[in-house]
C-alpha cells in the first residue's frame, strides 16, 4: 500500500551451523502504516525477534535468503553497512528485550543516553547531557540526574529497560522496533511507557512494530495484530477481530493461556492450617549506592506466610519486593527487624541448624536461562542439592532425579541433556525440580514466569497449583504481574518504596482495593476483557490513543 512506512515482503531467514540449516523466518509478508502501531505475537522461537532485526540489519548469524524489506521507499535488505547505521537510531528506534545485556557495564548511563544523541548530530557534548537527564524522566526512572551518574549494574532489571527506551525515542524516530518493552516492567510502568509511545506517536506521526507475549497490552496498544508460529504468519487482521474472533487454532490456543484475558478463575481452597511457618516483623535494609548517598530498600515490613499458602508480594521495580525476599531466605542480611521460621528466629542460625533452614526454604529464580549451570546435565543440576547434603549414594540420587523430573512432567530422556537444549519453560521447570529435590516447605518465587511465553507460562503456573496441593508447600511469590498473581495467590502484599501499604485476601484486594497505591496498580493493569469489549466496540481498540488520554 502506498501509506505503508515499513512493508516486508515474503521475507526468508535462514541460520546456518554445523548441524544444518534452521528457516526462523519463513516467507513473512506485513506492513506498517504510518501513525499505526502493529503487535507481532506468538512464542518463543516463532521468528518475531528473528523479523525485527531482519528490518534493521542486525541478524547475527541470520541471512536473509528471500523477499524484501522497505522502509520509506528504501530497501534495507539491499541496503550498505553506513546506510544502516544512518537509519538505526535515528529513523528506526530499536528497544531490546534483554536489558541485562543491551548496555555497556563500563559507562555510565547518561553517557549511554547521550552518545546516540551526539551520533546522529542531535545535541553537542555540552547539551547531550542536559538531554540525557530529561530523556531518562521522560522514560519514567526516579531521580533522573542521579541514575545519569550510575552504571547498568547499579539499576533494576525494570529502570535498565527504562534505559534502552529512552534511547530508542531519543532521535524521534519514524518507526520503532519495541521488543518485549515491559516485560520487566511493573505495570504502573508499563503504563506509563506504553502512554509515552502511543503519544509519541500521535505528536510526530511514528510507527510501533510492538513484539509482546501479553496479549492484554496487544489488545489495548495496537491497530492491528499479526500472529506467528513457527516462522510464518497464521493470521492477521484488525485487534478487535483476530481477539474477538480467532480464526486460528494456535491464536485461539494463545488467548487462553493468557492470565490478563481471563475473567472467571477457579476459587482457591480453603487453607485447613493457618498457623504461621514463616513471620517477618520490622524488617529494615539500606543500601550504600556510592557518593554518600544510601537507599532505603526495606522499611519496617512485616507479614505472614502459612503452611500450603500463597503469599505474592507485588509493587513497582525498586520497591523492595526482592529484596525482602532474599532475606526472608537469609541470602542478605537485614539490619533490622527478625524472621522467623516454623517458630525458630532465622537470623542467629548456625552450623547444622542453618542447614536445615537450607534444606527446608528454597529459592526459584527468574531467569532460566542463567539459573542453570550450562557445563552440567540435566541430572546434574537437579542432583546438586543431594549431594551437597549428603543425601543418598549416586544410585538413589539418579533415582530420585528421576522421580523428581517426572514430577515436573519433563520426560526422563532429558536426563543427560545439558540447558542449552531445552526451551525456557523447561528450563524453569527443571529450576522447580531442583528446588523440591531436598523436600522443603517453602518455595521462594522471585518472578518466576515473567521471562516466559504465556502457553508455557500458565503451564508453569498450573504445576506450582499442583505440586503446591501435592506437597503441601508454603510459596512466597514476588511478581511484577498482576494477572499472575490474581491467578496463583490466596493473599496480596503491596509494596511501594521499601513499604507494604496493603495487605488483603487476593479477592478483597482486587474487587475493593483500600490504598491509593493498589488502586492505582489495578488501574494499570490492561483490561482482562479487552477481547469481548473488542468484539463489542471496535473502535475502542481502533484508536489507542483515545483509551490511553
Amino acid at each position: 500500500m502506498s501509506d505503508a512506512l515499513l512493508s516486508i515482503s515474503d521475507l526468508q531467514v535462514e541460520y546456518r551451523g554445523s548441524t544444518g540449516t534452521t528457516v526462523a523466518v519463513d516467507g513473512v509478508s506485513l506492513e506498517v502504516r504510518a501513525g499505526e502501531t502493529v503487535a507481532l505475537v506468538g512464542e518463543s522461537g516463532s521468528g518475531k525477534s528473528t523479523l525485527a532485526h531482519a528490518v534493521i540489519g542486525l541478524l547475527n548469524g541470520g541471512v536473509i535468503t528471500g523477499g524484501s524489506v522497505d522502509f520509506d521507499g528504501q530497501r534495507l535488505d539491499q541496503a550498505n553497512k553506513h546506510a544502516l547505521q544512518a537509519i538505526r537510531g535515528a529513523r528506526i528506534g530499536l528497544v531490546p528485550q534483554d536489558p541485562g545485556t543491551a548496555l555497556n557495564p563500563v559507562l555510565r548511563i547518561g553517557d549511554q543516553v547521550a552518545e546516540v544523541l551526539r551520533i546522529h548530530g542531535r545535541a553537542d557534548r555540552r547539551t547531550a547531557h542536559i538531554e540525557a537527564v530529561r530523556i531518562l524522566t521522560e522514560a519514567g526512572l526516579d531521580r533522573p540526574e542521579t541514575r545519569a551518574r550510575q552504571y547498568p549494574q547499579d539499576l533494576s532489571g525494570g529502570q535498565r529497560q527504562r534505559v534502552l527506551i529512552g534511547i530508542a525515542l531519543a532521535c524521534a524516530p519514524e518507526l520503532v522496533i519495541a521488543d518485549e518493552p515491559t516485560s520487566a516492567l511493573d505495570v504502573t510502568v508499563q503504563r506509563r511507557i506504553l502512554d509515552h509511545l502511543a503519544s509519541r506517536t500521535a505528536e510526530s506521526g511514528s510507527s510501533v512494530l510492538l513484539i509482546t507475549h501479553d496479549l492484554a497490552v496487544a489488545a489495548e496498544r495496537s491497530d492491528r495484530i499479526v500472529v506467528m508460529q513457527h516462522g510464518r504468519v497464521v493470521e492477521t487482521g484488525d485487534t478487535a477481530e483476530v481477539l474477538g474472533n480467532p480464526q486460528h487454532e494456535y491464536t485461539r490456543r494463545l488467548i487462553a493461556a493468557a492470565p490478563s484475558l481471563v475473567t472467571e478463575l477457579p476459587p482457591r481452597p480453603e487453607l485447613a492450617d493457618r498457623t504461621p511457618l514463616l513471620s517477618v516483623n520490622g524488617l529494615r535494609k539500606v543500601f550504600s549506592i556510592g557518593h554518600g548517598v544510601s537507599l532505603t530498600a526495606v522499611s519496617d515490613v512485616s507479614f505472614e506466610v502459612a503452611r500450603g499458602e500463597t503469599l505474592a508480594v507485588v509493587g513497582e521495580s525498586g520497591s523492595g519486593k526482592s529484596t525482602t525476599a532474599r532475606i526472608a531466605a537469609r541470602l542478605e542480611q537485614a539490619d533490622a527487624g527478625v524472621v522467623t521460621f516454623d517458630g525458630r528466629e532465622v537470623g542467629g542460625l548456625r552450623g547444622a541448624k542453618l542447614r536445615e533452614f537450607r534444606r527446608r526454604v528454597q529459592v526459584v529464580y527468574q531467569n532460566p536461562y542463567v539459573s542453570l549451570n550450562p557445563k552440567l546435565s540435566i541430572a546434574r543440576i537437579i542432583a546438586e542439592p543431594l549431594q551437597a547434603f549428603g543425601i543418598g549414594d549416586r544410585k538413589s540420587r539418579r533415582e530420585t532425579v528421576a522421580e523428581l523430573l517426572d514430577q515436573v512432567a519433563l520426560p526422563a530422556a532429558y536426563l543427560d541433556r545439558r540447558p542449552a537444549e531445552l526451551s525456557g519453560g523447561q528450563r524453569q521447570r527443571v529450576a522447580i525440580a531442583r528446588a523440591l529435590a531436598l523436600r522443603p516447605d517453602l518455595l521462594v518465587l522471585d518472578e518466576p514466569v515473567s521471562a516466559l511465553d504465556v502457553s508455557v507460562q500458565a503451564q508453569i503456573l498450573d504445576l506450582l497449583e499442583h505440586l503446591q496441593t501435592e506437597l503441601n508447600l508454603a510459596y512466597l511469590f514476588i511478581s511484577h504481574d498482576l494477572a499472575v498473581v490474581r491467578r496463583l495467590a490466596d493473599r496480596v502484599a503491596v509494596m511501594r518504596q521499601g513499604v507494604i501499604v496493603e495487605t488483603a485476601t487476593t479477592a478483597a484486594l482486587f474487587d475493593n482495593p483500600v490504598h491509593e497505591y493498589t488502586r492505582e496498580l489495578l488501574a494499570a493493569v490492561p483490561r482482562a476483557g479487552a477481547a469481548d469489549a473488542a468484539a463489542a466496540d471496535a473502535p475502542a481498540l481502533l484508536t489507542p490513543l483515545e483509551r490511553t488520554a
